[in-house]
């Protein structure tokens, strides 16, 4: 059954809710991410149905986001205690939970389900079979693809997972990936059909993420109402674990503090830490992490203490997430915002900060090498030494011309994501997908 206006989509979002605070616990760039494209689909007529797992016995049942657009809370294992590394055990009790959900509809309510991450694939899996209508899956990020670019101290992901990924690619009748380097891994790593993967960019809402009042009186008077110190500021923006690389930041701040005012190489593997000014001397920035632990409950903890044991505990403000409105004030604020992860299927931080007029310092791996373009929206960096790090963050900070050229630069490169063009490619999509499942029953 289809609706007037667009088909009725199950969208599935297992380990964590759309309407949960990103930058903290599982929550970060997808949960932004299905809630906006659901939102965008909806203004395209399409209603969406979004089912997460219920964290709390307090959260209704139901919650009406907007026009189009409902968050459907599961009961499925403890509401408290269990991260997505226990939740495989909960798919049963989750599964069980939509199916039930449906039953009370008219037969063949759900034209297609949309799942998002693995754990949603295969919860997808079963109720696309059941209802019998296509399964588009987003992967989001890829286990193999992790474990080949593991942060140091970080763990692998299971072999588990990567079962899992396999089974929901060689299922899905349609997969989406943020860029086609991400569709690449899909074929390489999971043994996708190449037929079957679509790309589809993710968006900016670029009403809200904007350059704001660029003026110098401007700038101050919202770094003031921010509580940033004067002097350079770097920003990070999500969660704090090995994943993302922060300690990479705060160890590279140690080293512009370990030669501040200096333009010399160091002695031991002659990396060049970059020029200063500040009448001769080192103007070391300040560093504003805003996000939550991630994984390990004492993470943020574990950085404030490595920005101790480096000497830069005076350089470190570690501030608590917060409302993507708010966010972009930090954005504007900063004079370079830093994305050292070691592996970003998209890098939905580097886009809204490029549309907020920021240029953006980024690891180059997986989608950051699409979303950043290097020497024009911002810097692109090949490796994750703090000296690297160092380098090309006291050049751009003690150049006021490059970074301006490069604050124009990452406006325009925002325009090409948009949420509407996002929903637009995703409706063909779903259409695509629903004749592939047609013609391989047809087959069969």
């Amino acid at each position: 059954m289809t609706t007037a206006g667009g088909p009725r989509v199950a969208m599935l979002s297992v380990h964590t809710s759309p309407l949960d605070q990103p930058g903290t616990g599982d929550a970060g760039g997808m949960n932004v991410y299905v809630l906006e494209l659901s939102r965008a689909l909806a203004r395209r007529g399409a209603e969406v149905e979004i089912y997460t797992r219920a964290t709390s016995s307090a959260q209704p049942k139901v919650v009406d986001a907007e026009p189009g657009v409902r968050v459907v809370h599961v009961a499925a294992g403890p509401f408290e205690g269990l991260d997505k590394h226990d939740l495989p055990g909960q798919l049963c009790a989750f599964t069980a939970g939509v199916l039930r959900a449906e039953a009370h509809r008219p037969a063949g309510w759900y034209d297609v389900v949309h799942s998002h991450y693995w754990l949603s694939g295969e919860v997808g899996w079963l109720a696309a079979d059941r209802w019998d209508v296509p399964l588009v899956h987003t992967m989001h990020t890829i286990a193999q693809v992790k474990n080949a670019a593991l942060a140091p101290g970080d763990t692998p992901e299971p072999r588990g997972r990567v079962i899992g990924e396999e089974q929901v690619v060689a299922e899905a009748d349609a997969l989406v990936a943020s860029t086609r380097e991400e569709a690449d891994d899909l074929v390489r790593y999971c043994g996708a059909d190449p037929d079957t993967v679509h790309v589809v960019a993710p968006g900016v809402d670029l009403d809200v993420f904007s350059p704001g009042d660029t003026s110098p009186q401007g700038r101050r008077e919202l770094r003031e109402r921010l509580g940033l110190p004067a002097g350079p500021i770097v920003l990070f923006a999500g969660r704090v674990q090995p994943l993302k690389g922060p300690d990479v930041l705060v160890r590279a701040l140690g080293v512009l503090a370990d030669h501040a005012g200096e333009r010399s190489t160091d002695g031991t593997d002659g990396t060049d830490v970059g020029a200063w000014r500040d009448g001769g001397g080192a103007a070391v920035p300040t560093l504003v992490v805003l996000g939550g632990a991630s994984g390990r409950p004492t993470a943020v903890r574990e950085l404030e203490a490595l920005a101790h044991q480096t000497g830069v505990t005076d350089h470190l403000l570690v501030r608590p997430p917060v409302p993507r409105h708010e966010l972009a004030d930090w954005y504007r604020a900063a004079d370079v915002v830093a994305v050292p992860s070691h592996n970003e299927s998209f890098g939905l931080v580097a886009a809204e900060a490029q549309a907020c007029g920021t240029p953006v310092v980024a690891a180059a791996v997986g989608g950051l090498r699409t979303v950043v373009v290097d020497d024009v929206s911002g810097v692109l960096v090949a490796d994750h030494s703090p000296w690297t790090w160092a380098r090309v963050l006291g050049d751009l900070l003690a150049d006021d011309e490059r970074r301006a050229r490069l604050a124009a630069g990452a406006r325009r490169a925002s325009e090409r994501f948009s949420w509407d063009r996002a929903a637009a490619a995703m409706l063909d999509v779903y259409a695509q997908a629903a004749k592939t499942r047609r013609a391989d029953a047809r087959r069969s």
